[in-house]
């Protein structure tokens, strides 16, 4: 196998390279079907401007009733324009997870810097809209619930940018 010196650290590179890439990948997708876990993968990019592009994929796979169940959700704030070029747009989309409890249904969203003031919760029917903005930055997330709620049905707290959002029947 041929490798190629990169600082202090020996990559493979070519074919070798990628095969090995691909064996780790499904090496910890097989972890993760055993264990019912989630991976995230995660890059990021900085602009001309200056403004910073993340983007990532959130891997989860079920246990329970929903253990055969893989979901895999992008997230942050690079997306393909028309012509497929990636560019960085200045709102984040944020990792968010829902979670169908017996008694309510928890909304949980991750948007670090954020505060309780910073948040602002829209509610149709069964679709729950997350606009928060903390300068500079801007997070947005369309989230569909497993049914229609009201906004007095909601309570939501805030710490450390982990927004958890409990709807009740």
């Amino acid at each position: 196998m041929k490798t190629k010196r990169d600082g202090a650290k020996e990559t493979a590179s070519g074919f070798e390279g990628i095969m090995s890439g691909i064996v780790n990948l499904v090496e910890k997708l097989n972890e993760l079907a055993q264990t019912g876990n989630e991976l995230q993968l995660l890059k990021e990019r900085t602009t001309d401007a200056g403004i910073r592009g993340v983007y990532g994929i959130n891997i989860k796979v079920g246990l329970g009733q929903d253990k055969d169940r893989v979901s895999v959700e992008p997230f942050g704030n690079i997306r393909k324009d028309k012509s497929g070029h990636a560019v960085v747009q200045e709102v984040i989309e944020p990792i968010v997870d829902v979670f169908e409890e017996t008694d309510h249904t928890l909304v949980v969203a991750e948007m670090p810097g954020v505060s309780l003031e910073d948040v602002r919760l829209d509610v149709q029917d069964d679709v729950l809209t997350i606009v928060a903005e903390h300068r500079p930055k801007k997070y947005i997330k369309e989230v569909l619930l497993p049914r229609p709620y009201t906004r007095d049905q909601m309570q939501f707290g805030c710490n450390n940018g982990i927004l958890e959002i409990r709807c009740t029947d």
